[in-house]
């Protein structure tokens, strides 16, 4: 399991050296928990890296993460734009309780995909999507991830 994330971290990584950043925002999500991420775009080619810090609040519950998304865009017209793909998070956790599971190391398999839509008078894009994912470490589990909406500076 290891060497299968270490793969992925590496392959980003690699793609990121060659990347160059097309938006710059934040990516915000509701739901039982909510929360918010810094939310960058690499551009590489016809296809993008997102790489986002996150974090989440909710009862008696909080989070920070990182992620990293590797997302096949296409056009749709008129400015709108669909998008989708696979990725990874990592993060840390924690309850304010007294149980004896008061928080850890989570470590997923992430997949994203939503629409976009980039104004052309304005540098700025606005953005819907899901990302469900699937906990490895402490535990496997399924996260629905809830809707999130997206508001980025285009450069």
């Amino acid at each position: 399991m290891k060497r299968i994330i270490l793969v992925i971290a590496a392959t980003f990584a690699i793609s990121a050296a060659n990347a160059q950043i097309e938006n710059l925002g934040v990516r915000l999500f509701g739901g039982d928990n909510l929360g918010g991420e810094l939310s960058a775009q690499w551009g590489m080619g016809s296809n993008r890296l997102e790489t986002d810090f996150g974090w989440t609040f909710g009862d008696n519950f909080g989070a920070v993460s990182f992620s990293g998304i590797w997302q096949w865009k296409g056009e749709i017209g008129s400015g709108f734009g669909w998008f989708a793909g696979p990725g990874v998070s990592a993060g840390l956790w924690f309850y304010d309780s007294d149980a004896d599971d008061d928080g850890g190391l989570n470590v997923a398999i992430a997949g994203q995909a939503g629409v976009e839509y980039n104004f052309d008078a304005i540098p700025l894009q606005l953005s819907v999507d899901v990302r469900p994912s699937f906990s490895l470490i402490p535990g496997t589990d399924f996260h629905w991830g809830g809707i999130a909406l997206g508001v980025r500076y285009r450069f």
